[in-house]
C-alpha cells in the first residue's frame, strides 16, 4: 500500500552497510535500509535469516557489529533506553505485558497515556480490571501495542506481532498500524513471517536470507513477486 502524500522525505531510521550478531560474530552482513516518517516497511524472510537480530541492533538492544544507524537524522550507538527517550519504541516476540498486573496497570506502568490506548483499542475498556495474565493472546497484543503507541512514538519496530494469533486480531493489529502511520507520522519497521498480511499494509519491504538482503522495494511490487519470494526467498533455511 502507497501512502506516499504522508510520507516524509526524512528518514526516521536510516542503516547504512551494517553487520549485526552476538559475541561479535555477525549474522546480518552489509545491510542498508531506511523507515521514513508515517511509512511501514516489512522486514521479511525465513526463520534464521537475521530479521530479529536486525531488528534488536536498530533498537539499540545489540551492540552494533558494522557499519552505521542514524536515528532521527543523527548518528547513533546509544543503548535501547536512551532511543526509547527520544521516540523508540520496541516489541519484541515475547508479549510486553506483566501477568500479575491488571490491563490499566500495565498501560500505567508504561508511562503512557491510558486514554490513547482506549482510543486505539476500544476493546481493552472492559478488560481493565482483568490481570494480563488472563487475557487471551490477542488482547494481550492489543496491550503490548496499545502501550507501545500510547507514548506517541516516532519510530515503532515490532516483532512478530501475529505469532501464534488467529487471523481477525492480526487484521486488527494491521490496522491499527495502519493508521498511526498514516495519521501520526509513526515510521513503522515491521518483522513479520505473514508474507501476504505484512505487504498489503507496507509501502516498502525489505526480504533477508542467511544474513543478506535478497529483494527490496515498493511493498506492491514486492507483492507481486509472491509466489517466487515464498518458493526462493522464504524457505527454510538449511541448519
Amino acid at each position: 500500500m502507497q501512502v506516499e502524500s504522508r510520507v516524509s522525505t526524512v528518514a526516521v531510521l536510516s542503516a547504512d552497510r551494517i553487520s549485526a550478531g552476538y559475541h561479535g560474530h555477525p549474522i546480518v552482513r552489509n545491510l542498508s535500509l531506511t523507515v521514513r516518517p508515517g511509512e511501514i516497511v516489512a522486514l521479511l524472510g525465513p526463520n534464521g535469516a537475521g530479521k530479529t537480530t536486525t531488528l534488536l541492533t536498530l533498537a539499540g538492544a545489540l551492540p552494533l557489529l558494522g557499519g552505521s544507524i542514524e536515528f532521527r537524522g543523527r548518528r547513533t550507538s546509544a543503548p535501547l533506553y536512551k532511543r526509547a527517550r527520544h521516540g523508540l519504541s520496541l516489541i519484541t516476540e515475547e508479549r510486553s505485558i506483566y501477568p500479575s498486573l491488571t490491563t490499566l496497570e500495565n498501560l500505567r506502568v508504561g508511562r503512557c497515556s491510558v486514554d490513547r490506548a482506549r482510543a486505539l483499542f476500544p476493546e481493552l475498556e472492559s478488560l481493565m480490571r482483568r490481570k494480563a495474565g488472563l487475557l487471551s493472546g490477542g488482547e494481550q497484543q492489543m496491550l503490548s501495542l496499545a502501550r507501545a503507541l500510547a507514548r506517541e512514538p516516532r519510530l515503532l519496530l515490532a516483532d512478530e506481532l501475529s505469532l501464534g494469533l488467529a487471523p481477525l486480531i492480526v487484521k486488527r493489529l494491521h490496522h491499527v498500524l495502519r493508521a498511526v502511520a498514516d495519521e501520526n507520522g509513526v515510521g513503522v519497521l515491521l518483522v513479520e513471517q505473514h508474507v501476504r498480511q505484512a505487504l498489503s499494509i507496507a509501502d516498502n519491504a525489505y526480504v533477508l536470507r542467511r544474513g543478506e538482503l535478497v529483494l527490496e522495494g515498493a511493498a506492491d511490487e514486492v507483492a507481486g513477486r509472491i509466489e517466487l519470494l515464498e518458493e526462493s526467498y522464504l524457505a527454510p533455511t538449511d541448519n
